[in-house]
Protein backbone atom coordinates (compact mmCIF):
# COMPACT_ATOMS: atom_id res chain seq x y z
CA UNK A 1 0.00 0.00 0.00
CA UNK A 2 2.90 2.31 0.65
CA UNK A 3 4.38 1.73 -2.42
CA UNK A 4 1.03 2.35 -4.45
CA UNK A 5 0.72 5.87 -2.12
CA UNK A 6 4.29 6.62 -3.03
CA UNK A 7 3.69 5.85 -6.39
CA UNK A 8 0.77 8.33 -6.89
CA UNK A 9 2.63 10.93 -5.15
CA UNK A 10 5.70 10.92 -7.52
CA UNK A 11 3.10 10.94 -10.29
CA UNK A 12 1.06 14.13 -8.70
CA UNK A 13 4.40 15.71 -8.21
CA UNK A 14 6.37 15.28 -11.60
CA UNK A 15 2.86 16.68 -13.19
CA UNK A 16 3.10 20.06 -10.84
CA UNK A 17 6.47 20.35 -12.07
CA UNK A 18 5.66 19.90 -16.03
CA UNK A 19 2.28 22.54 -15.34
CA UNK A 20 4.61 25.11 -13.98
CA UNK A 21 6.74 24.78 -17.16
CA UNK A 22 4.19 24.04 -19.64
CA UNK A 23 2.45 27.43 -18.67
CA UNK A 24 2.74 29.80 -21.39
CA UNK A 25 3.37 26.50 -23.80
CA UNK A 26 1.01 24.57 -26.08
CA UNK A 27 1.15 21.87 -28.34
CA UNK A 28 2.28 22.91 -32.10
CA UNK A 29 -0.24 23.51 -34.53
CA UNK A 30 2.23 22.41 -36.87
CA UNK A 31 1.89 19.42 -39.07
CA UNK A 32 4.20 16.44 -39.10
CA UNK A 33 4.53 16.83 -43.08
CA UNK A 34 5.82 20.70 -42.54
CA UNK A 35 7.83 19.22 -38.98
CA UNK A 36 9.63 16.73 -41.62
CA UNK A 37 10.02 19.10 -44.16
CA UNK A 38 11.55 21.83 -41.91
CA UNK A 39 13.90 19.48 -40.29
CA UNK A 40 14.95 18.21 -43.84
CA UNK A 41 15.17 21.82 -44.67
CA UNK A 42 17.78 22.56 -41.46
CA UNK A 43 15.12 24.99 -40.45
CA UNK A 44 14.11 22.99 -37.20
CA UNK A 45 15.62 20.32 -35.30
CA UNK A 46 13.91 17.47 -33.64
CA UNK A 47 14.63 17.71 -29.10
CA UNK A 48 13.89 14.10 -27.67
CA UNK A 49 13.37 15.46 -24.06
CA UNK A 50 12.86 11.71 -22.61
CA UNK A 51 15.38 10.14 -20.50
CA UNK A 52 18.45 8.45 -21.11
CA UNK A 53 17.54 5.24 -20.79
CA UNK A 54 14.41 5.56 -23.01
CA UNK A 55 16.74 7.52 -25.39
CA UNK A 56 18.73 4.55 -25.21
CA UNK A 57 15.88 1.99 -26.12
CA UNK A 58 15.70 3.71 -29.49
CA UNK A 59 15.17 7.71 -30.99
CA UNK A 60 14.71 9.20 -33.95
CA UNK A 61 17.38 9.41 -36.15
CA UNK A 62 18.64 13.02 -36.21
CA UNK A 63 17.20 14.16 -33.00
CA UNK A 64 19.21 15.62 -30.26
CA UNK A 65 19.00 14.48 -26.30
CA UNK A 66 17.81 16.79 -23.95
CA UNK A 67 15.98 15.48 -20.96
CA UNK A 68 13.34 17.38 -19.56
CA UNK A 69 14.68 16.50 -15.87
CA UNK A 70 18.03 17.76 -16.81
CA UNK A 71 15.90 21.32 -17.72
CA UNK A 72 14.48 20.86 -14.94
CA UNK A 73 17.22 20.38 -12.30
CA UNK A 74 19.98 23.18 -13.28
CA UNK A 75 20.64 23.15 -17.07
CA UNK A 76 21.14 26.95 -17.52
CA UNK A 77 20.70 29.12 -20.37
CA UNK A 78 24.07 28.78 -21.38
CA UNK A 79 24.44 24.81 -20.70
CA UNK A 80 21.31 24.87 -23.26
CA UNK A 81 22.64 27.16 -25.69
CA UNK A 82 26.08 24.63 -26.15
CA UNK A 83 23.72 22.08 -27.43
CA UNK A 84 20.74 23.89 -29.17
CA UNK A 85 21.18 26.79 -31.58
CA UNK A 86 18.70 30.00 -31.25
CA UNK A 87 18.38 30.43 -35.15
CA UNK A 88 16.24 27.21 -35.99
CA UNK A 89 12.80 26.10 -34.53
CA UNK A 90 13.20 23.61 -31.84
CA UNK A 91 10.44 20.71 -32.08
CA UNK A 92 10.50 18.76 -28.67
CA UNK A 93 8.80 15.13 -28.25
CA UNK A 94 9.06 13.03 -25.30
CA UNK A 95 6.63 9.35 -24.97
CA UNK A 96 3.30 11.00 -24.50
CA UNK A 97 3.71 14.41 -24.75
CA UNK A 98 3.26 15.78 -21.19
CA UNK A 99 7.32 16.34 -20.83
CA UNK A 100 7.39 17.86 -24.27
CA UNK A 101 5.02 20.80 -22.60
CA UNK A 102 7.25 21.21 -19.62
CA UNK A 103 10.71 21.26 -21.74
CA UNK A 104 9.25 23.99 -24.11
CA UNK A 105 8.21 25.81 -21.42
CA UNK A 106 11.45 25.86 -20.48
CA UNK A 107 12.67 26.51 -23.89
CA UNK A 108 10.55 29.31 -24.59
CA UNK A 109 11.98 31.29 -21.52
CA UNK A 110 15.15 30.79 -23.26
CA UNK A 111 14.29 32.47 -25.82
CA UNK A 112 14.16 29.55 -28.78
CA UNK A 113 11.39 29.26 -30.81
CA UNK A 114 10.49 26.07 -29.73
CA UNK A 115 6.70 23.56 -30.57
CA UNK A 116 5.95 21.11 -28.60
CA UNK A 117 4.96 17.47 -30.25
CA UNK A 118 1.79 16.25 -28.85
CA UNK A 119 2.79 12.97 -30.62
CA UNK A 120 5.24 10.70 -28.55
CA UNK A 121 7.64 9.06 -29.50
CA UNK A 122 5.94 5.55 -30.72
CA UNK A 123 3.55 8.02 -32.43
CA UNK A 124 6.21 9.65 -34.00
CA UNK A 125 7.42 6.53 -35.75
CA UNK A 126 4.50 5.24 -36.90
CA UNK A 127 4.10 8.62 -39.14
CA UNK A 128 7.20 7.58 -40.74
CA UNK A 129 9.90 9.50 -38.81
CA UNK A 130 12.94 7.16 -38.72
CA UNK A 131 14.50 5.36 -36.03
CA UNK A 132 18.45 5.67 -35.26
CA UNK A 133 20.53 2.65 -36.23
Amino acid sequence: MNQIVTSFLVVVAMFVAIDSHAQGADYTTDSLVVVKQQIQEKKALLVDVRDQAEWDRGHLEGALLVPFRKLQKGMTQADVEKVLPKNQIIYTHCAVGARSLGAAGVLKDYGYDVRPLQQGYKELVKEGFPVAK
